[in-house]
């Protein structure tokens, strides 16, 4: 086998035992930054949440976000982690012009949380994934390649940086490895990061929209034979959905296997992931710890949470996402199979603020798993970005059980509302969609349906109830399915005697 051949998955694995690791950054919904007092709010014009503490100019000196320590102690303890008594910032130098003060602020031997887990059910087994390390860092800068093809620093014109990101507070969450989860190792990568963001959305200090970039995953992954030492890992960096997180392992898991079984070696590098290929690109060699000359921020005072705080922050954490679902699945009435189904979907709370706006959980499953997973599928999107949203989904709902929509218009209308033109009542009366329930207007079609059809109304006359169907059916494509199939029988049954 040659580098260029690739193996398919299952080839890929009978021959190789996959070791993934997880680095998952969070940004916290703060409303200041981590070590100033410039906002955080999304969007803005580029470079205007910015001041001379964030932009590293000399003099300013950095004072701790207080809510952001709390947010990431919260986040410790729901992942079952040991609180530090004492730790401190660090100093992570490297150069690169999305970081204005050549470096960063962040933890290195001694953070905030460390040694938990969390457990996550696939396959109908529950994983528990080792939890190493919990935390808290500044966020870096946006950098914008112009002028090339791929949008990245080859091939651009020139590059333009935004600084307004820079030194939001950020969460860095670092699994120990997981070995041993074989060809489902792609799917173990998603759950864990599905379930961790159910947490840290349950615990409100974050909106976790990978879309926007508040969560971003680096996939770690390496191969090794059975029995031997793990391979070199490869780090996918800023993985930004569940479906890319299980398409990222997979894709490295099949290129490993080609270069090893060749006779290459695997080089310990950085890969970017791509979304129109669904396959990983170099980046560049893999920095080491010593690479980054970590030594002591002097300008921050060590932490040293008080025991009796962090234990107040632990009594006040909500119910944790697995018994959420336990109780919701027995709310909504679910076997276990029907809930799988639900939450590798990631329609969980979709579901439940649907039926929190009016709808039925039935109804509520049947959009997000049916028409809008459809949709979120063939565009290769996650769920909650498919354009529609639980209160929409409840009122087209609404729409169905009050007759005006049946469920053939009622997906047009869902059409018009993920395309974003407006809620269902808006898109239904601007496309004219409403079902036409009233008898003077349906009057004449049917009457046409009778005398197209002499056969077929006679054998209604003659008692044959049944044979109506075929009439409905001929009024539903003359009025192009807007009209009220109940209405519409009971119409041709009264014009025929028959009933």
């Amino acid at each position: 086998m040659t580098t260029t051949t690739l193996p398919t998955y299952d080839e890929a694995i009978a021959g190789f035992e996959p070791v993934i690791g997880l680095e998952t950054h969070v940004e916290l919904g703060t409303n200041t930054k981590m070590f100033c007092g410039c906002p955080t709010d999304f969007g803005g014009e580029p470079n205007t949440r910015v001041c001379p503490v964030c932009l590293g100019l000399p003099g300013s000196l950095p004072v701790a976000n207080k809510a952001a320590i709390e947010a990431t102690i919260r986040i410790g303890l729901a992942l079952n982690c040991s609180i530090a008594t004492w730790c401190r910032f660090a100093r992570k130098n490297y150069f690169y012009p999305d970081m204005p003060k050549n470096f960063q602020i962040s933890q290195y031997d001694e953070p905030l949380c460390v040694d938990g887990y969390l457990d996550v059910e696939v396959d109908g087994k529950t994983v528990r994934i080792g939890i190493e390390r919990v935390h808290l860092e500044e966020d870096t800068g946006k950098t914008l390649h112009v002028g090339g093809a791929t949008g990245r620093i080859h091939g651009a014109t020139e590059s333009l940086v935004d600084y307004n990101r820079a030194g939001i507070p950020l969460v860095e969450i670092v699994t120990k490895p997981v070995p041993g989860a074989g060809a489902l190792a792609p799917e173990v990568a998603r759950a864990y990061v599905t379930e961790l963001r159910e947490v840290i959305r349950g615990l409100g200090v974050s909106d976790v929209r990978m879309e926007e970039g508040s969560l971003r995953c680096d996939v770690n992954t390496s191969l090794n034979r059975p029995g031997e030492e793990w391979g070199t890992r490869t780090e996918t960096k800023n993985v930004n959905s569940l479906r890319s997180v299980e398409r990222a392992v997979r894709s490295e898991i099949i290129r490993q296997s080609a270069v090893l079984e060749s006779g290459g070696r695997i080089i310990q590098e950085t890969r970017h992931f791509s979304e129109e290929t669904g396959d990983t690109r170099p980046g560049r060699s893999k920095e080491t710890a010593t690479d980054y000359r970590y030594f002591p921020e002097p300008d921050l005072v060590p932490l040293a949470p008080d025991p009796a705080w962090v234990e107040e922050l632990k009594a006040a954490l909500p119910e944790p996402p697995r018994e959420r679902r336990k109780r919701i699945q027995e709310a909504w009435g679910l076997s276990d199979l029907d809930m799988q189904s639900v939450v590798n979907a990631g329609a969980v709370e979709l579901i439940e603020e649907t039926v929190a706006a009016g709808a039925t959980a039935a109804a509520a499953r049947k959009w997000w798993l049916g028409e809008l997973a459809r949709r979120a599928n063939e565009a290769g999107i996650d769920l909650a970005s498919v354009g529609a949203t639980p209160a929409q989904v409840a009122e087209l709902q609404t729409l169905v059980d009050g007759g005006k929509l049946n469920d053939k218009l009622a997906r047009v209308v869902l059409e018009g509302v993920v395309a974003g033109e407006g809620s269902p009542t808006a898109v239904m009366e601007a496309r004219g969609l409403a079902v036409v329930s009233d008898t003077g207007a349906l009057t004449a079609a049917v009457d046409e349906a009778i005398a197209a059809n002499p056969d077929v109304a006679a054998k209604v006359r003659d008692g044959k109830v049944a044979a109506a169907g075929a009439l409905v059916g001929a009024v539903m494509k003359t009025t192009k399915g807007q009209a009220d199939a109940k209405t519409v029988r009971e119409l041709i049954l009264e014009r025929l005697g028959a009933g």
